[in-house]
């Protein structure tokens, strides 16, 4: 088969289905080995990523998804009324961070870490699509454990959640001596 009808596939392939496709299954689509397959693919990125071009190919993990750029939002707000802004408050960023670090996580861990109920923060990232339920724990009760999905990774650019920017420890303690700190003045102006 020729590289430009195989090029066609993927892209109808992408254009289809919405979100991200497993390399694995457009290899087995196009008839290609995974390797032929990622090179083609990253080909398509690139041919893509031209400046002219309205959309474009991202890598999500081990799976691609065809895009819109996001220069162009504001453009496809105008035509889509259904399309939102989401707000992130910071109470929703820090909620969103401990799962996005500490994934799987249970709601309970959450709490436990922020110090406060964390339900409606969870719920909220839920319905942004940031999060999800991602199984059971084998624990009593068999609590819900939460993870970040796709539309995380592809809103916050990244390929996979290994490209969290590590926290040193150092500074991690000492974010915590301070979160402490503020608590402890809250709880004293509130008496």
């Amino acid at each position: 088969m020729q590289l430009s009808k195989i090029e066609a596939i993927i892209e109808s392939i992408l254009f289809t289905m919405g979100e991200a496709v497993e390399l694995d299954k457009i290899a087995e689509v196009i008839e290609q080995d995974k390797r032929t397959t990622k090179k083609i693919m990253n080909n398509l990125i690139d041919k893509y990523d031209s400046p002219d071009r309205g959309i474009t190919i991202i890598k999500i993990d081990n799976a691609y998804q065809m895009c819109s750029k996001t220069q162009y939002y504001d453009y496809i707000r105008k035509i889509n009324n259904k399309a939102k802004n989401y707000v992130l408050t910071d109470v929703l960023l820090e909620t969103l961070s401990i799962i996005a670090y500490k994934q799987p996580i249970t709601k309970a861990e959450v709490e436990k870490i922020r110090g406060v109920s964390s339900a409606h923060c969870i719920n909220k990232l839920i319905e942004y699509n940031l999060v999800c339920e991602k199984g059971r724990m084998d624990a009593p009760g068999r609590p819900i454990i939460f993870g970040t999905t796709q539309d995380f990774l592809r809103n916050f650019g990244f390929q996979s959640i290994n490209e969290l920017p590590l926290i040193e420890e150092e500074k991690l303690s000492s974010i915590q001596t301070e979160v402490q700190e503020e608590v402890k003045k809250e709880l004293e102006s509130d008496n």
